[in-house]
């Protein structure tokens, strides 16, 4: 497959459902090549479902493929989430792309989830959605997934899998059985390289190569004239990161003692506003720079450019900050 001059735009910020179709059909206009929508869990974030945003996506746009950044394998059973998808491929006429994940802890915890074996559990839900969209009759009596004599009526156009991974067994999961993979943000250029190695053995482990899976990556981008401002503005999102999902700053090899001291800063979430203040204090300029676009536009393509040579074949931004429509036009230019 050809990944060239390919970049697509990662929708979960704080601003309403309506203006994020704007940016929908701004970014299409400008020949972006695909749109996630994010999946945002209160008290972290704005409650707001995947799906139904990228329906919503779907339907005011004609060309631009439309991905979930990511559901989980948890949250929806498996049939209803085929039946989903199945409408959302014949509404955008074969745009969809179903990103699954495994979600997080804290997150897990406070919804009453446990994450047991996610490994198993991501195998079993991919391989019943393939066998679904390829119009079997699926039986399976596994320990996540349980269908019995069922099918879809109608062969999709196109619904390819991509798991959204971090850990390095996920990733080498993702090489074995996905259509792709949804790379994390806030992860460093050196990340990519570990995790493309785990990607390669999972795929050569199925007699694929790394090139027969597809490998967007979303990338945490604050722009601004002032590159100063831009840092500052990135700087809050890595602190909170580190505090709300330090298994991605891990993975990108942050110094554990940073981790630390921003957990016993903060404390607790929401934080204080003095003990936020007092945890940005220990996140630099170089820690914003390493796991994230940060900066003027030419440092935040520059920065981005990075991630392609390190093994993502489509940069998806992710703007942190505001200014999306500002950050769509300067990387109209893809890829």
């Amino acid at each position: 497959m050809s990944h060239k001059n390919r970049v697509g735009l990662y929708l979960i910020e704080k601003h309403p459902m309506k203006e994020s179709l704007e940016y929908a059909r701004l970014a299409e206009r400008n020949g972006f090549d695909c749109i996630w929508q994010g999946e945002e869990y209160p008290p972290f974030r704005e409650a707001r479902d995947s799906l139904i945003g990228a329906a919503a996506i779907a339907a005011v746009t004609k060309s631009i493929k439309i991905g979930t950044g990511v559901l989980h394998t948890w949250t929806r059973n498996v049939m209803t989430l085929a039946m989903a998808f199945a409408t959302l491929d014949e509404l955008s006429n074969g745009r969809a792309m179903l990103g699954i994940g495994i979600l997080w802890e804290p997150m897990a915890s406070m919804m009453g989830i446990t994450r047991t074996k996610p490994l198993k559990a991501m195998r079993e839900h991919v391989q019943a959605l393939h066998d679904l969209f390829d119009m079997k009759t699926v039986n399976t009596e596994g320990e996540f997934v349980k269908l019995r004599n069922v099918r879809l009526l109608k062969k999709p156009v196109s619904i390819p899998i991509y798991i959204g991974a971090t850990g390095f067994k996920m990733m080498e999961l993702a090489g074995q059985i996905a259509d792709g993979v949804l790379m994390n943000y806030l992860v460093s250029p050196e990340y990519n390289k570990k995790a493309l190695k785990s990607l390669s053995q999972g795929a050569e482990r199925t007699g694929r190569s790394i090139k027969d899976v597809d490998r967007p990556q979303l990338v945490a981008c604050s722009m601004d004239a002032d590159a100063d401002k831009a840092l500052d503005k990135a700087r809050r999102v890595v602190t909170e990161y580190l505090f709300l999902e330090p298994h991605i700053m891990k993975a990108s090899g942050i110094n554990p003692d940073v981790l630390e001291t921003i957990h016993k800063t903060l404390q607790d979430w929401p934080p204080k506003p003095d003990r936020l203040q007092a945890a940005l204090e220990f996140v630099d300029d170089n820690l914003v720079r390493t796991v994230c676009a940060a900066g003027t536009p030419d440092d935040c393509r520059r920065k981005v450019g990075e991630y392609v040579a390190t093994g993502s074949t489509c940069p998806v931004i992710c703007p942190i900050g505001g200014q999306v429509g500002e950050m769509i036009e300067a990387f109209s230019d893809s890829y």
